[in-house]
Parts: structure tokens; C-alpha cells; sequence
């Protein structure tokens, strides 16, 4: 039942290709995902403003941001909340211990 003659069965041929292709997918998958995750990374996610006034002898412990507005946490125990196009105080809150 020896096969002397080199040739190797149509299903195995088969196979070979199906897994060559399935490795070149997968490798070309994987520097398609860490190319696009660096260029995630490169890109700021958050605009922060470029100034915020702050009343005299108040020191921002915190900053955060949604659409249309920011809010600093600052050291008397208050949140402001400020217009992301204006940077207009919209409101403070004061926050109870």
C-alpha cells in the first residue's frame, strides 16, 4: 500500500492551501486591528479648553466633560459646570459632607 508515486492525495492539497490562506488572513487581521488601534491612540479623544476662570483662591481638584459643557471639582467642596463653546459658569453646585 506504499504510494511511490511523490503525489499527494487531493484532500491534503486541499488542506494545505485552506490553512496557508486561513494564516494569511489572520496575520493581515492582526496588522489591520494594531494599525487602527494606534491610530486610535494618536488621536485626542477630549478638547480641553484653553483657559477656565476660576474665582480668586479656588484651585480646580478635577475636571470632566461632556457634550456642550465641562465641569471642574474644585477645593470648597463645589462642582461648576461651564459652557464648552462660552466657557460662561451655566451653574455651581455645592456639595454637603
Amino acid at each position: 500500500m506504499d504510494d511511490t508515486s511523490g503525489q499527494e492525495p487531493p484532500n491534503l492539497k486541499f488542506l494545505r492551501r485552506l490553512v496557508t490562506v486561513l494564516t494569511a488572513t489572520m496575520i493581515l487581521g492582526l496588522i489591520v486591528l494594531i494599525g487602527l488601534i494606534v491610530i486610535r491612540l494618536q488621536t485626542p479623544s477630549i478638547t480641553l479648553p484653553g483657559q477656565v476662570n476660576l474665582p480668586e483662591g479656588v484651585t480646580a481638584t478635577a475636571y470632566t466633560q461632556g457634550q456642550g459643557w465641562f465641569a471642574v471639582v474644585t477645593d470648597r467642596n463645589t462642582i461648576m459646570i461651564f459652557d464648552g463653546q462660552s466657557g460662561q459658569l451655566r451653574r455651581e453646585i455645592e456639595i454637603n459632607n
